[in-house]
């Protein structure tokens, strides 16, 4: 088989014995891709480049770091000032963050818009919703590690949370903290799982492109594809396109880097940590924003968080609440109008976690939590039985096929 595929000695020898090259042929020529994918496809690939980025920045910095309260602001400033090329690989680590949740939350609208949840791709979604949370509790561990104030308090505010789970509540607090306050032992298990995580997360992304590979990629019209009239070789027809995106996305986060190196960050983290201080306004990273206002539009601590974890639990039983036999929103004009509402309403749910926690804030916090579960525990399955949708084409090749005969 090998001696067939590879010209290459070497590359037959090693082959025969570990299929390695094999496997790599059969993803980029033999893998049947959908003929019809468009750039939003590329957010996938752009989602593992930002993982690299992370473990292999990560892996430098841990080398200068000191996990300890007495020393941590400190190493990191040495990293900022001292260490060669310090300051870069810091801000690389630091916007490719933010970069690297903007790319996974489009993807996840994306999948959410093209019905990519739906039968036979449950687990993978649900593998996507738990590469997820591992992301969650990655960046919120490594926004404690530089110990400024924000780290210091945000780490002391959401650990908290746990305190409000009846009978064991308190003692899970005291587990994560190691003690009775965020001190030495709590940064010291926030760097150990920081560092130990995102190998977790690349364990979980490989089982999520076999679970990828089993059924193929869906598509923007959102049928199955009909035989190789159908599908295309990902070499090189999305191979070129995954390029161009790589390409872009490295631009934009290298202006990030050089130009606005601090603009998704907040200015108190650059003060040291003061347990006896408490700053004016204690905000997560923005990416928690959406979560913090649903966490804060409860009045009851335990509702709060409840509400909070409900809405990314929420996501797991989406193939299911869901139930329209047509995946994509392109012939659902009642569900495309639902989906934008949803799409402003986190963008405004991320607004006003930003803001003060009084007057029409907590307000609007309210009415915009209420939409996102009226939308996922209610309007969805309402549209699986009323919605009337438009005829879908026959396969992936007919729309194309039609406008090219139109043109002609």
């Amino acid at each position: 088989m090998s001696a067939a595929k590879f010209s290459n000695p070497v590359v037959r020898w090693i082959d025969h014995r570990l299929p390695v090259f094999s496997m790599l042929d059969h993803t980029a020529n033999e893998y049947p891709t959908p003929k019809n994918l468009n750039y939003m496809w590329n957010f996938g690939s752009l989602a593992g480049l930002s993982l690299v980025i992370m473990i292999v920045t990560g892996i430098v910095l841990a080398m200068s770091y000191t996990a300890h309260v007495d020393y941590a602001f400190e190493s990191v400033e040495r990293i900022m000032r001292d260490v060669n090329h310090g300051w870069l690989i810091r801000y690389i680590h630091m916007n490719t963050a933010s970069f690297f949740f903007i790319v996974v939350y489009l993807h996840i609208f994306r999948g959410l818009y093209y019905g990519s949840y739906k039968a036979p791709r449950e687990l993978l979604w649900i593998l996507g919703v738990v590469i997820f949370l591992l992301m969650m509790a990655t960046a919120f561990m490594g926004y404690v590690l530089p110990w400024g104030q924000m780290s210091f308090w945000g780490a002391t505010v959401i650990t908290n949370l746990f305190s409000a789970i009846p009978l064991v509540g308190e003692s899970i607090v005291t587990f994560l903290w190691g003690g009775f306050s965020v001190d030495n032992p709590t940064l010291n298990r926030f760097f150990s799982l920081h560092y130990l995580m995102p190998f977790l997360i690349a364990g979980v992304v490989v089982l999520h492109i076999v679970a990828l590979h089993r059924f193929g990629s869906n598509n923007p019209i959102g049928i199955d594809t009909k035989g190789k009239q159908d599908t295309i070789s990902f070499h090189p027809y999305y191979t070129i396109k995954d390029i161009v995106g790589i390409a872009l996305f490295l631009l934009l986060l290298a202006v990030a880097v050089f130009f606005f190196p601090n603009a998704m960050g907040h200015p108190d983290n650059y003060i040291p940590a003061n347990p006896m201080q408490t700053p004016a306004h204690i905000v997560p990273e923005w990416y928690f924003l959406p979560f913090y206002a649903i966490l804060r539009a409860v009045p009851d601590k335990l509702g709060g968080v409840l509400l909070m974890f409900g809405a990314i639990a929420i996501l797991f039983i989406l193939p299911w609440l869901d139930r329209s036999p047509v995946r994509s929103a392109r012939f659902r004009p009642v569900f495309r109008i639902f989906f934008w509402l949803l799409f402003i309403d986190a963008i405004a749910l991320g607004y006003l976690g930003g803001k003060p926690a009084e007057g029409i804030y907590v307000t609007l916090s309210r009415v915009a939590t209420a939409w996102y579960f009226l939308h996922f525990l209610v309007i969805l399955p309402m549209l699986s039985v009323f919605e009337n949708t438009k005829p879908l084409p026959k396969s992936i090749s007919e729309p194309v096929l039609a406008t090219t005969v139109a043109a002609e």
